[in-house]
């Protein structure tokens, strides 16, 4: 427990990161819909970050669980749980035909992951400083 510190600043990296990620894909979202970028385009940039975002948070998550941090494990099960169950779906990748279909399921996807980031991003802020200020001093 004395070493959490370590693993809640990756923590915070790690969804820094994500939350980064999440706002490109929003900003390439409406680089779609305002036509400053093909389909094509979209579907081929966008889907070299959707399996590392993937495993990333699932490396997080496993981290998490490893370490025993129940809680913040919990906190993470919803969103491994839908991405286990996009990809057993096969529902992960863009294709560039199917897009401006489903272009505001997607952009609701993200909306809500980069909530989803944010409020981890403060919670492993918050546990990151619990933990520094009960390292005991020597």
């Amino acid at each position: 427990m004395a070493d959490s510190w370590v693993l809640f600043l990756f923590a915070l990296l790690f969804a820094a990161g994500l939350a980064f990620a999440t706002t490109f894909f929003i900003v390439y979202y409406a680089d779609l819909e305002s036509d400053y970028i093909n389909p094509m385009d979209f579907c081929e940039t966008l889907n070299r970050f959707v399996l590392p975002e993937i495993y990333t948070h699932g490396f997080l998550s496993v981290l998490l669980l490893l370490f025993g941090q129940w809680s913040a494990f919990a906190i993470n099960a919803p969103l491994v749980a839908f991405n286990v169950y996009k990809y057993s779906n096969g529902d992960l990748l863009y294709d560039p035909t199917e897009i401006f279909r489903n272009l505001h399921r997607h952009k609701k996807e993200s909306f809500g992951k980069l909530i989803f980031y944010l409020f981890t991003f403060f919670y492993y802020l918050y546990r990151l400083i619990v933990a520094l200020v009960s390292i005991p001093n020597a």
